[in-house]
C-alpha cells in the first residue's frame, strides 16, 4: 500500500476539529473537552486508520464527520466544499449519500423486524437510486451479490437473526454502499466479529476499495489490522492525535511515546511476556485539562516544558510527524491557554 502523493487534491479535510459536551448540574455546567484541534486529509482510494485506547474520541470524530452530532468548532471540507458553511444545521442528503458510516454492532444496528432486503432497499429509496420495483429488486440483489452473500434472492428473504455476526456486518457494508459513497466511515467493524473471519471483511473493504474508489477512514484498536489495511495510521490519545505516519513505518519505528507503549502491549511470539507496565498509572483529564502535553502525566519521558506547553506538529519526514517534545517544539507548538483562546 502506497501514501498518496502530497500534491494530489483531498477528498476530505479536517481542519481544527474540536467538540466540548457539557457534564454535571446546576447553573455552571463543566465543559468535557473530547476532541482538540483535529486536522488530517483524506485522499481518494486511501484508507486512514484512528487508533486509540477506549474514551480516546475516535468514534465521536466519525460521527461528527458523518454530521450525527454537533460540531464545536472547526471545519469540514468535502471536495473544496466548506460543508459546516453550506450546511450549519443538517446535512444535506447529497452529503449523508457521498459520507456512509459502519456502525460497530452487526447485531444492533439492523432492525430484527424487517427482512434484509428492506434494509437495502431504504437507502435506495431515499437517494433515488432506483427507478422501479424491478430494479430496486435487482439493486438489492446486486449488492448481497457483492458483499459476497449468495444466492442473493433468498438472503433477501432473511431476517438479521438467521445469518452471522460477518455476514450481518456484510449486510450492513452493502447498505452502506447502496447510496454509491466517497467515503466510508467504519466505525470498530471487524471488533465483534470471531477471529477467523475478519481479515474476510477487510478483504472484502479493501476490493470495493479498489472497484469502486471508496475511501476509509477506518477506527479500530487492533493494530495488527491497522497494519494490514490502512494506507496510514493516525494515534489519538485524550482527544489529540499524537502521530501520523505510513502503517507500516508506524508500527516499526513509532515516535510518541504513548505510541511506543501501545504497541509494546501488543503480543510478540519472539519475546517473552515480562507483565512490566510502563506507563505511568492513572487516566487522562478531560474535564478542566491542566497545560502541556494530555499525556505528561502518564510518560515515562516527561519533562518539565511538557506540563507547561503543548507541543506542536514535529515533521519527521515527508509523510511523518509527532506531536512530542522529545522530537522538538513542532512549528505548531504555543502555550496552551493560546492555543485555547
Amino acid at each position: 500500500m502506497t501514501t498518496p502523493a502530497p500534491e494530489r487534491q483531498p477528498l476530505l479535510e479536517v481542519k481544527n476539529l474540536t467538540k466540548y459536551f457539557n457534564v454535571g448540574g446546576g447553573f455552571k455546567p463543566k465543559r468535557l473537552r473530547a476532541l482538540n484541534d483535529i486536522s488530517f486529509s483524506l485522499h481518494e482510494r486511501e484508507v486512514i486508520a484512528l487508533v486509540g485506547e477506549s474514551g480516546s474520541g475516535k468514534s465521536t470524530i466519525a460521527r461528527l464527520i458523518a454530521r450525527l452530532m454537533p460540531v464545536s468548532g472547526g471545519k469540514l471540507l468535502f471536495k473544496g466544499r466548506d460543508i459546516l458553511a453550506e450546511e450549519p444545521k443538517h446535512a444535506s442528503r447529497d452529503y449523508r449519500s457521498l459520507v456512509q458510516m459502519i456502525f460497530q454492532d452487526p447485531f444492533g444496528s439492523l432492525n430484527p423486524v424487517h427482512t434484509l432486503g428492506y434494509h437495502l432497499e431504504r437507502p435506495l429509496m431515499l437517494h433515488n437510486k432506483a427507478r422501479s420495483a424491478e430494479e430496486l429488486q435487482a439493486r438489492v440483489h446486486e449488492l448481497l451479490t457483492t458483499v459476497d452473500l449468495n444466492p442473493a434472492a433468498e438472503v433477501a428473504e432473511k431476517h438479521p437473526h438467521q445469518l452471522s455476526g460477518g455476514q450481518r456486518q456484510r449486510v450492513a457494508i452493502a447498505r452502506a454502499l447502496a447510496p454509491e459513497p466517497s467515503v466510508i466511515l467504519a466505525d470498530e467493524p471487524i471488533s465483534m466479529l470471531d477471529v477467523s473471519i475478519r481479515v474476510g471483511v477487510l478483504n472484502l473493504m479493501e476490493r470495493l476499495k479498489e472497484e469502486r474508489g471508496i475511501s476509509y477512514l477506518y477506527i479500530t484498536h487492533d493494530l495488527a489490522s491497522a497494519r494490514y489495511f490502512a494506507d496510514r495510521t493516525m494515534v489519538l490519545y485524550a482527544g489529540n492525535l499524537v502521530e501520523s505516519a505510513p502503517s507500516e513505518e508506524l508500527m516499526l519505528r513509532p515516535a510518541h511515546p504513548y505510541t511506543q507503549l501501545l504497541l509494546s502491549a501488543v503480543p510478540d511470539p519472539t519475546t517473552p511476556m515480562t507483565g512490566e507496565l510502563k506507563a505511568k498509572p492513572g487516566a487522562p483529564v478531560l474535564i478542566d485539562p491542566p497545560p502541556g502535553c494530555p499525556f505528561a502525566a502518564r510518560c515515562p519521558h516527561v519533562m518539565p516544558v511538557c506540563r507547561e506547553q503543548m507541543p506542536g506538529r514535529t515533521q519527521l519526514d515527508a509523510n511523518r510527524w509527532v506531536s512530542c517534545h522529545l522530537h522538538g517544539q513542532g512549528t505548531e507548538a504555543v502555550p496552551q491557554k493560546a492555543a485555547e483562546a
